[in-house]
C-alpha cells in the first residue's frame, strides 16, 4: 500500500532532527526505531530512548494515506543519504516492511507495529514556561555543557542546572573539578522553577538550535523539561537530586587579577598541550611582574615553556590546573580577552569575561 510520494530532503531532514538520540543497540528493538504516521499532507516522525522524545512533521506535496509503522532510523537515514539530492522517494507498505523506492534503486525494510511504539506521558499541566530566542538559548547552552559530568555516580552532575527565576534564566554544570555558569534575561517575569536537564538531551538541543531569532518555547515541570521551536517538539525526563550549592564555589575575594588576549592563552595553551602529562593533563601558571609563564612538562622529563606579557605587579604565584579545563572554556568562549582572578596555589580561579557579568568559570587547582 503506497504511503507517500515525496522528495528526498523533505524525508532526510525531520528524519535526522528525531534521530539524533536513536541509540543503534537496545534490549528492546523497537527502540532502534523511529515512527512514522502519515495523516492527509502531514507526515510525522517521532523517535525516543525512554529518556527523551523527539517528535516533528514534514509537509507533503501530495496526501498521503491515513498510515502508521516504524523503522530502523539508521538505516533509513543512510539510504536516504546515499541517494542523488531531490531524487524523488516513494514509500509503499507490505506485509511487515517498508519498499523505499528511488529511480531504479529498491530498498526492503522490516518495520514493527506503530501502535507497540513507546511515547514518554505528557508531563502533567503547568509548571513554568519561557520563551527565549534559539540564538540566546543555543549561547547560553554552549558557555557550559562542556563543565557536565559524564558517567559521574553524582548522577545529578551528569547534567544541566536550568534555574528560572523573575526575569532571569540561569545555567550551571559542573563535574566537581570545574563550575561553568551563565545567566541571562528574559523578556518576561516568572515564578522561580529549576530543572537538571540530562547531558544527552543538552547536547542533542545544541544541535537542533539554530542561531536564529526565532522563539523557543521551554515548559519547566517537577519531572519533565519540554523545548518547542521551529516545528520540532523535544521532551526529556529530568534528572531527580539536588544540584550542589553553586554560589559557594563561586570565588569573591580573589586579590591577585589579569587580562589577557583569550586567542593568545588559548594558542600558548595548546602549544604547551603537545608536552603535558597524558595521564594528570596539568600545567603551571607562574605570575610574576607583567609576566605569565605557562609550563608544561611530562614523564619523560621533557619541557614546554610559553610566556605571555601581563600587566601584573602583585605578589608572585606559581599554581597548577587542567590544562584541558582551561582549554574547554576559551575553545568555547568568544570575547576578545579573559579576566583571571586568583589566590594562592590552593585556590580555585575565577575566570570571566570583561563587560559580561552573566558569565563565570571556577577551575580547581591541581598539585604539579
Amino acid at each position: 500500500m503506497k504511503i507517500l510520494d515525496t522528495d528526498r530532503d523533505t524525508l532526510l531532514k525531520p528524519l535526522q532532527a528525531v534521530s539524533g538520540i536513536v541509540e543503534r543497540r537496545h534490549t528492546l528493538p523497537i527502540l532502534s526505531n523511529v515512527l512514522l504516521e502519515t495523516d492527509g499532507s502531514a507526515l510525522k516522525l517521532l523517535a525516543t530512548d525512554l529518556e527523551i522524545q523527539i517528535s516533528t512533521e514534514a509537509r507533503l506535496q501530495k496526501a498521503g494515506n491515513r498510515q502508521a509503522l516504524t523503522v530502523s532510523a539508521r538505516k533509513l537515514q543512510d539510504i536516504l543519504r546515499s541517494l542523488p539530492e531531490n531524487a524523488a522517494v516513494a514509500l509503499d507498505g507490505q506485509d511487515n516492511k517498508l519498499v523505499v523506492k528511488a529511480g531504479k534503486s529498491r530498498f526492503n525494510l522490516q518495520t514493527l507495529p506503530a501502535q507497540d511504539y513507546p511515547r514518554l506521558t505528557e508531563g502533567s499541566a503547568g509548571g513554568t514556561s519561557v520563551t527565549l530566542p534559539q540564538k540566546q538559548l543555543k549561547s547560553m547552552l554552549q558557555l557550559v555543557q562542556y563543565a557536565m559530568a559524564q558517567q559521574d555516580i553524582r548522577y545529578y552532575l551528569n547534567g544541566l542546572l536550568m534555574v528560572v527565576e523573575k526575569n532571569a534564566l540561569t545555567m550551571v554544570a559542573t563535574d566537581g573539578h570545574r563550575l561553568a555558569f551563565v545567566t541571562s534575561s528574559l523578556e518576561s517575569s516568572q515564578e522561580k522553577a529549576e530543572v537538571i536537564v540530562p547531558r544527552k538531551a543538552v547536547l542533542e538541543l545544541i544541535k537542533l538550535l539554530g542561531e536564529v531569532e526565532e522563539k523557543v518555547t521551554m515548559q519547566l515541570s517537577a519531572t519533565q523539561v519540554r523545548f518547542a521551536f521551529g516545528g520540532i517538539d523535544l521532551i526529556s525526563k529530568v534528572i531527580d537530586g539536588k544540584f550542589p550549592d553553586y554560589g559557594r564555589v563561586i570565588p569573591t575575594g580573589h586579590k591577585k587579577r589579569i587580562a589577557v588576549p583569550r586567542l593568545s592563552l588559548q594558542q600558548a595553551l595548546q602549544r604547551a598541550a603537545i608536552l603535558s602529562n597524558e595521564k594528570f593533563r596539568g600545567v603551571r601558571w607562574v605570575l610574576t611582574a607583567n609576566s605569565l609563564k605557562i609550563i608544561c612538562s611530562n614523564a619523560e622529563q621533557e619541557e614546554a615553556e610559553e610566556e605571555l606579557e601581563v600587566e601584573y605587579t602583585g605578589d608572585a604565584l606559581d599554581v597548577g590546573f587542567n590544562i584541558t579545563y582551561l582549554l574547554d572554556v576559551l575553545n568555547n568562549l568568544t570575547s576578545e580577552d579573559v579576566d583571571c582572578a586568583l589566590g594562592d596555589a590552593n585556590s580555585s580561579m575565577l575566570m570571566t569575561v570583561p563587560g559580561d557579568r552573566g558569565f563565570k568559570y571556577v577551575v580547581m587547582p591541581m598539585r604539579i
